[in-house]
């Protein structure tokens, strides 16, 4: 098998040759180990396309998500002057703003006072509302535009927004499991406002909230389906911000499940094709809510103590009805752990999880950016060893 055949296969909780490997990694990781410029990463579709395959060959994986979209082609034209500092470099654009862009962490846009932008709940208009893209190269606008010069769109995306996608499968071919991403509306109405501010307009306006989020799962099903059409294998709802550190289970089945269902629906309406749930952090209390958004799998899994997701039992709960992925702590275990205690760690999630089938192999959440290729590595190198069925 392949590692598209191989990752397909688990998603339809099928025993492929071996257990497939695939990791998020952060974009300060990339910037660091990938072998190409943090600018030409952030700023153009080449740039990450390659990082993002650069890294899968090195570390053997046999996906790769793709969760920036595609750039604006004639972005400089908007560039005033480049500033480089130790690490890190200013863009300063011809509007009066500027990004900054460490070299290991992501990058933010500011305006010209240092500030960045987030609209009130107040200001909000649900009939406005479609999709946020936080990582637009001007985070966030509103009403929401895409791109430097400010357009709109009219409830659509750009003609450049998938085409980092695109140019993934043309460098792997059929060989590689390619994942579009989309952000749960719950986590658009988050990122648009910040975290604060939207918690709060849930408690005082819940009313206009829903309303907001019915529109934002309608930009969500079109990206998905924008994405599937442009060649992805798979789509991830990434829904960070809904783990109980930030949502009761109450609000979460409230807030974020229907709309979750409806995205998955949506993309499945139109395409026979998995999509899967990527939540953060304390999820122990809600897998039954998350199946019941009908996701055919769920991501990260954090274990304690970053998460609550003790994976004999999760195992327990889900087997048989949505495909695993994730468990290995990223920074107590992949970054800070002994290499003795990493294969230990490695080869306890492939008890766990690998029989019967339907599980990936990943850490739970992003790899840091600063943990050391080699032992990245040693996930697949473990699971050539230990994985195979």
């Amino acid at each position: 098998m392949n590692g598209k055949e191989r990752i397909a296969t688990a998603m339809q909780l099928g025993i492929p040759d071996r257990v497939p490997v695939m990791c998020q990694l952060s974009i300060g990781h990339y910037f660091l180990h990938s072998g190409v410029m943090p600018l030409d990463i952030w700023f153009t579709t080449e740039g990450f396309a390659q990082a993002l395959v650069n890294l899968q060959q090195r570390y053997q994986f046999d996906g790769i998500l793709v969760n920036l979209h595609g750039r604006a082609p004639d972005w400089e034209k908007h560039v005033d002057r480049i500033v480089e500092r130790p690490g890190e470099t200013f863009v300063w654009w011809k509007n009066g703003c500027y990004s900054k862009v460490p070299h290991n962490d992501n990058p933010h846009y500011y305006q010209a006072d240092g500030t960045r932008y987030f609209p009130t709940f107040e200001e909000l208009d649900p009939e406005k509302l479609f999709y946020i893209d936080p990582w637009d190269l001007t985070d966030i606008s509103w009403p929401y535009t895409w791109g430097l010069e400010g357009k709109e769109y009219n409830h659509d995306f750009p003609p450049w927004c998938c085409d980092t996608l695109k140019r993934v499968k043309t460098l792997t071919g059929e060989t590689v499991s390619v994942h579009g991403e989309v952000f749960s509306p719950f986590s658009q109405l988050l990122e648009l406002l910040n975290y604060e501010a939207a918690l709060m307009g849930l408690i005082d306006d819940p009313e206009k909230a829903h309303a907001c989020l019915n529109a934002l799962t309608q930009g969500a099903v079109a990206l998905g389906i924008k994405e599937v059409e442009a060649g992805a294998d798979a789509i991830v709802i990434s829904s960070a911000f809904a783990g109980s550190g930030f949502i009761s289970p109450r609000y979460y089945e409230e807030f974020v499940v229907p709309y979750e269902k409806a995205v998955i629906s949506g993309i499945k309406e139109r395409f026979d094709i998995p999509v899967y749930t990527h939540t953060c952090g304390g999820i122990g209390d809600r897998l039954d809510m998350m199946m019941a958004s009908g996701t055919n799998g769920i991501d990260t899994l954090d274990p304690p103590p970053l998460g609550t997701v003790e994976l004999e039992e999760a195992v327990e709960k889900t087997k048989g009805k949505v495909f695993l992925k994730g468990n290995l702590d990223p920074v107590n275990e992949l970054l800070n752990g002994t290499p003795h205690d990493l294969e230990k760690a490695i080869i306890k999630r492939l008890n766990l999880a690998m029989p019967g089938g339907g599980f990936i192999l990943s850490t739970a959440c992003s790899v840091a950016p600063a943990t050391p290729p080699e032992r990245i590595k040693k996930l697949s190198e473990i699971v050539l060893e230990k994985g195979k069925y």
